[in-house]
């Protein structure tokens, strides 16, 4: 397939979450598969909708399918949001957070996953955020690379409640002067 067969635009109402949530379980299965359970792994389609109504959710679609998907919002609100945690990168009012980031199997390798980060990135500097932040788990250091090569630093380790590893969270400087 060619990167011109993919299409990315943000998830529309008439989007089957269903569609969303198999991608998110197909593309974290082998994360899964080590033992790390990254909420895409097996979360249920309520869950997705209530993760996709707190930002902006992207979707890649290549002949109608979805294959790939990244969130980005603004800032946590702390007593608000259901994943909130206190971590100060989160709660940066000059901050998007990407999250729910995800490529289908046989598409990845192609590039598609550094579209999809910098259509998310480029709507947080359409939001005026001067950083972007995401996390990953610490034993995942293929994805923590993938991450450093596009522009992010390490800056803390985390641990959500539940998780069977320790997160690193990592920021990008998103406008100049930051």
């Amino acid at each position: 397939m060619t990167e011109q067969t993919i299409s990315i635009r943000a998830l529309a109402p008439s989007d089957c979450l269903g569609e969303l949530t198999a991608l998110l379980h197909k593309a974290y299965a082998s994360l899964g598969a080590q033992g790390w359970n990254f909420t895409g792994v097996d979360q249920s389609v309520e869950v997705t909708a209530k993760r996709v109504a707190t930002g902006h959710c992207l979707v890649a679609l290549q002949g109608g399918a979805m294959v790939g998907t990244v969130m980005v919002r603004g800032p946590y609100r702390p007593g608000v949001d259901a994943w909130y945690l206190d971590t100060p990168w989160y709660t940066r009012a000059d901050t998007a957070i990407l999250s729910q980031f995800a490529v289908d199997p046989q598409c990845q390798g192609q590039g598609l996953g550094a579209r999809l980060m910098q259509a998310a990135e480029a709507w947080g500097r359409a939001q005026g955020m001067a950083y972007v932040a995401l996390d990953t788990a610490r034993p995942a250091e293929h994805l923590q690379r993938r991450y450093a090569a596009s522009g992010y630093r390490a800056m803390c380790e985390i641990q959500w409640e539940g998780k069977t590893y320790a997160s690193v969270l990592m920021v990008k400087t998103l406008a100049e002067g930051s």
